[in-house]
């Protein structure tokens, strides 16, 4: 069934909820309605369900205009399944998914045999058959919202509406609530509409996405179209990294350092020398503490290199498995000499990068602060028959050796607290023995 939303608005008071809504609900879709907290979507899914009435505008359901139907006659076209499940009443499973036939009985009329099979059925497609006799308040939330789910499909509806269904589930009973759910649309045919906060779970599993910022529709289409990084900026105020689902290609989001978010240290510049994954998070961290990170030398492609360009951050790039060439590896040491310290990340040891660490050792060799980070000691990542360990021995000689991140951290944050000539004494305190 076809659900259109035409020029809806809303009012609490003198607070305008929404304004002017207008979409469409194809038949046999599943729709996400996402947003941040109190944007809307509560409010919006009430109103598809005569919770609420419009203060302007209107909702057509099929070919008729929602405000025109009988109670029983929506109450057979559109099912509605609550953000809250928690039952204090002590009735059994398939009593409570009887309770889904009350549209389809007189005031005084019994359940049928026919009744009792369609509530049989709907337990069955949900997975609740073998909990039919026991009590609704024995059950764990992910049993309850399928019975819940249970219920509302006995009301044999054509539409069904949902309030964060996986609100307060563990991610096994997120998937197995929402895999339920898509089946029911794809299989059965059912008009799906949900409200739901998780924006990779919305991507995975709706066919399209209404995103709803301060009552207005800022995107309504495929997840491909809604979940941009801009929009995401614009209505969450975070930064995001939108990539690729590696096996489905739906959209995934991922959080990015909040650039600014943070204290922003004056002329406190740090260079981080990484590459093959040993960098991200450590670029990270600096940027959410605030300091002016660059990176270097790092190749096209390379994990690193994508978070450093995903970070915004300066970088020295070089073609992609290529050897670190002479024209970068100056371009790197004149960055280098800008910063105030010089971080090495675990890094692999290969032929094309040694520049990288002679870098390092050059660095050290002037005077300046060089954090050797060291947390798998045990790891053998030498991949150059010897001369890679041996120049990184000179580096971890000449440097500040730490074997935990949060190590690296507070000598950071004592570096630039200290004076130059106690600086001296931070590194002997700081560097541990090197066999």
């Amino acid at each position: 069934m076809k659900i259109e939303i035409q020029d809806l608005s809303f009012t609490y008071g003198s607070h305008k909820v929404l304004d002017g809504t207008t979409f469409q609900v194809s038949p046999g879709t599943f729709v996400g309605i996402i947003g941040p907290n109190g944007s809307g979507k509560t409010t919006l899914l009430k109103l598809l369900s005569r919770i609420l009435k419009p203060t302007a505008g209107c909702v057509v359901l099929g070919e008729q205009s929602l405000d025109s139907l009988t109670q029983k006659t929506l109450a057979r076209t559109m099912a509605v399944v609550a953000q809250d499940t928690n039952a204090g009443y002590q009735f059994t499973v398939e009593d409570v998914v009887l309770m889904g036939r009350a549209p389809y009985l007189g005031r005084f009329q019994a359940e049928s045999l026919e009744d009792y099979e369609i509530v049989r059925q709907a337990l069955e497609v949900t997975g609740c058959i073998h909990l039919r006799k026991r009590s609704i308040t024995e059950l764990s939330g992910g049993e309850r919202q399928r019975v819940t789910i249970a219920r509302a499909l006995a009301q044999q509806p054509e539409v069904l509406l949902l309030d964060e269904p996986t609100s307060h589930l563990d991610i096994g009973y997120q998937q197995e609530i929402l895999d339920l759910v898509k089946r029911l649309s794809t299989v059965e045919g059912l008009t799906v509409v949900a409200v739901l906060h998780d924006l990779n779970l919305a991507a995975y599993y709706c066919n399209e996405l209404v995103l709803v910022h301060h009552g207005k529709i800022r995107a309504c289409g495929p997840a491909t179209e809604v979940l941009t990084a801009d929009n995401i900026e614009t209505v969450y105020g975070t930064r995001v990294l939108i990539t690729p689902h590696p096996v489905f290609g739906t959209p995934q989001v991922s959080l990015l350092s909040g650039r600014g978010n943070g204290p922003a240290p004056k002329d406190e510049q740090v260079h981080v020398i990484a590459g093959g994954g040993s960098g991200g998070e450590l670029l990270r961290d600096l940027c959410e503490a605030g300091y002016d990170v660059t990176v270097g030398v790092l190749n096209v492609g390379d994990s690193d290199w994508e978070a450093a360009r995903a970070l915004g951050l300066p970088l020295v790039s070089e073609a992609p498995f290529s050897s670190i060439s002479p024209e970068r590896h100056t371009d790197n040491v004149a960055m280098m000499q800008k910063a105030q310290a010089v971080i090495l990340a675990e890094i692999p040891l290969g032929h094309g990068n040694l520049l990288n660490l002679e870098a390092a050792l050059a660095a050290a060799n002037e005077g300046k602060p060089v954090y050797v980070l060291e947390e798998k000691q045990e790891q053998n990542r030498d991949f150059t028959a010897g001369e890679g360990q041996k120049l990184l021995n000179l580096v971890k000689e000449k440097g500040i050796v730490l074997t935990e991140k949060t190590q690296l951290y507070r000598a950071l944050t004592e570096q630039f607290r200290l004076s130059g000539n106690q600086l001296d004494d931070l590194g002997d305190e700081a560097r541990p023995a090197v066999d």
